[in-house]
């Protein structure tokens, strides 16, 4: 039988179970808000199908995302930055990381009467962030953007003002590619900027870059689709200048995907890869999940939603500018899934067996 046609007739089975007459059940979540548009989507989709499920997700950025699930006050978190070894063990080793979509982070920019598409090197595009390069029309941009006139703009750096995934995404781009970022200011989801205004969330900075001239910021691609601004090429490390494309962000994870084989818990970079076609700031989204719970109704709940994101749900990815997930990655994600227990009871079958 074909694996995918067995993945989805699994869902009909899984699906039934809160949507039957169980009872309602509602399930709570927060954290990143670079999957926010999917995430809202897919809520929506679930939730017309299956009515006896009420989902709430809070976008309030990936550092409160792992803080409330860490203290236990919503039923899942989502975050674009990892959990840490240490909060892994702070959280009692509770903790099961699952890929969601692949998604990019774009730098998006208000440049007035620039029609072209923005080329940016790994070394300009560090240098903006750090405030060595203060204008448009410096040449250490220009060099790359011939005929196409830039303007002598003051060069506005936006940057989040919040703990956020996307910007731990951006940062370890910057680490990787520019030793005095490294050195000065470092990963996180929270640094210490040495330029900019800070905004809150992707819509923050997003809203606040549309209006402001010569501005320069970074967020998800989704949003920048959504409101229709540009995203520069960046120049990646085979020397191309690579747009964010769902097929570049796909050609991502190739590496990554190398890396990674059963027993894997997704914790891994995708910035920075290698490869002519691959863009350089890409990376997975998760959600967290516990492995043991308490409430059997709400677990079981979560898992199904989570299957049925993770495989059905996958359609609407490209749509709202995310990378769907690569199917090798469903047999490992199955069995996390049916690791989720109560009591030390499984509350899930694997439809689809041991990887």
């Amino acid at each position: 039988m074909n694996r995918r046609f067995a993945y989805l007739a699994a869902l009909a089975v899984a699906a039934g179970g809160c949507a039957s007459g169980e009872g309602r059940v509602t399930l709570t979540g927060a954290g990143a808000t670079f999957p926010n548009l999917i995430y809202q989507q897919w809520i929506l989709d679930y939730n017309a199908a299956n009515p006896g499920v009420q989902i709430n997700y809070q976008s309030i950025g990936s550092g409160g995302g792992i803080r409330q699930f860490s203290d236990g006050t919503v039923d899942f978190g989502a975050t674009d930055a990892p959990m840490t070894d240490s909060a892994i063990a702070a959280a009692g080793g509770n903790v099961i990381h699952l890929p969601t979509v692949l998604g990019a982070v774009v730098a998006t920019y208000n440049l007035p009467g620039f029609q072209d598409t923005l080329r940016l090197t790994p070394e300009a595009l560090s240098d903006i962030f750090l405030g060595n390069i203060t204008r448009w029309n410096d040449p250490r941009i220009a060099a790359h953007n011939r005929g196409a006139p830039l303007p002598s703009t003051p060069i506005v750096v936006v940057h989040r003002s919040d703990g956020s995934g996307t910007t731990y995404v951006w940062t370890d781009y910057l680490s990787k590619v520019s030793e005095e970022w490294a050195r000065r200011v470092g990963r996180g989801t929270s640094v210490a900027w040495p330029v900019g205004l800070g905004a809150k969330g992707n819509e923050g900075v997003m809203a606040t870059v549309t209006q402001t001239p010569g501005a320069v910021g970074y967020v998800e691609l989704g949003y920048a689709l959504a409101n229709r601004a540009p995203a520069a090429a960046i120049r990646n490390r085979a020397g191309v200048f690579v747009s964010p494309t769902i097929e570049a962000i796909t050609a991502a994870a190739r590496g990554a995907m190398e890396t990674m084989g059963p027993g894997t818990d997704f914790r891994v970079s995708l910035t920075d890869p290698p490869g002519a076609d691959a863009y350089p700031v890409a990376s997975f989204t998760w959600v967290l999940v516990r492995r043991e719970q308490s409430d059997s109704l709400k677990a079981r709940a979560l898992v199904e939603f989570l299957w049925w994101a993770l495989t059905e749900g996958q359609k609407e990815a490209a749509r709202l500018g995310y990378a769907p997930l690569p199917e090798s990655l469903l047999p490992w994600i199955a069995e996390r899934l049916a690791a989720v227990n109560v009591g030390g009871r499984p509350v899930w079958e694997n439809p689809i067996g041991r990887p």
